[in-house]
């Protein structure tokens, strides 16, 4: 079998949604919703699926405030999948709280922790924690330089101007990994590919619209960085993110996500200013070279194929939790995707 074929991870990322099921009109409670995910670990760590990432959020919509609190409840019911977040938003946190927080995590789980950091595709945490907008990027560089000083020494000595210094001070405990693996999250911007590169971090990009062959640009602008940096490029882990949903059929996991993931886009859209999301670029996006994979499992493992080859991505993050799905029909997802989807991958990137 070839490295990359070995080296390949997939898994599954959540936002925890608690919104109204767009199907009936009912929605779980957060309690019952961060219980669920911890059923959905279990049973993504039993089928073989590689990591599982829950990403944080401040708002009514999401259960997931407080992702490595569910990640540690989880990893004492789990065995081998990675625990990540996806995101944790370092910029309206304390670097010193998040690495103490998951160097906890990486002790209970035995060493399967990992931080994805990112800036916030959403801002609600920024005026609940106290922060400007006006800050925005100056935050996340700063934090990150600490988060990263943080992880390489015991004691650290750190100054910066948005954050009160720390002079020769102690962080524990110290995780188990060393280092312990901090992923930088892009929705697609060309600094943080740039920045992920020169630091030779690991990169996750959101690919969520359009066609996913268009990151290769971002994907070579982190590989130059990280070559001029003197990083090893063979090295990198690169990785994406996208909205999914499998079933026994095409057309029954198309018909079954559809209502779900519209309402999704729509609350979202409506936000955002996007224009309103309807069946026709529903199935735009589930074709072959779009950025959804719904669709029965060859379909879809045909799609990660595609995309690997395409992007040279060493992971990949199926979405599946888009407005209230019915909890089987994830449970579902997820089984599919370990014993059905990861084994046709494998095997076509073993063939090189």
């Amino acid at each position: 079998m070839s490295e990359q074929a070995n080296a390949f991870e997939i898994g599954i990322s959540t936002f925890l949604e608690a919104t109204p099921n767009a199907a009936v009109g009912k929605s779980v409670s957060h309690a019952e919703r961060l219980r669920q995910a911890v059923e959905e670990i279990k049973l993504a760590d039993q089928v073989g699926l590689d990591v599982y990432g829950i990403g944080e959020h401040h708002r009514a919509d999401y259960a997931g405030t407080s992702p490595v609190t569910v990640l540690a409840a989880a990893a004492s019911v789990t065995n081998r999948i990675r625990l990540s977040t996806a995101v944790t938003v370092l910029s309206s946190d304390d670097p010193v709280r998040v690495y103490e927080s998951f160097a906890t995590l990486d002790a209970l789980s035995n060493g399967r922790a990992e931080v994805m950091a990112g800036r916030g595709s959403f801002i609600e945490s920024f005026p609940l924690f106290g922060y400007s907008l006006d800050d925005y990027d100056e935050l996340f560089e700063e934090k990150l330089e600490l988060l990263l000083k943080i992880r390489s020494s015991e004691k650290v000595t750190w100054r910066g101007g948005l954050r009160p210094a720390i002079n020769n001070l102690g962080v524990y405990p110290r995780a188990v990994q060393n280092p312990l693996p901090v992923w930088i999250a892009s929705g697609g911007n060309p600094e943080s590919a740039v920045r992920a590169g020169t630091l030779g971090l690991p990169i996750v990009f959101a690919v969520i619209g359009g066609m996913p062959e268009r990151f290769a640009p971002l994907v070579d602008l982190y590989k130059q960085a990280a070559a001029r940096a003197g990083h090893d490029v063979n090295k990198l882990q690169i990785a994406t993110h996208s909205h999914g949903f499998l079933s026994d059929t095409v057309d029954q996991a198309a018909d079954l996500f559809f209502p779900h993931q519209q309402a999704m886009m729509n609350v979202i859209g409506r936000e955002r200013g996007w224009p309103h999301y309807d069946r026709s670029a529903f199935d735009a996006a589930r074709s072959m070279r779009g950025a959804l994979y719904v669709g029965d499992p060859e379909f879809v493992a045909e799609k990660i194929v595609l995309l690997q080859r395409n992007l040279g991505i060493t992971r990949f993050f199926l979405h599946a939790d888009v407005s209230t799905m019915p909890h089987g029909d994830l449970l579902r997802t997820i089984e599919l995707l370990g014993t059905k989807v990861a084994p046709i991958v494998r095997k076509e990137l073993a063939k090189g």
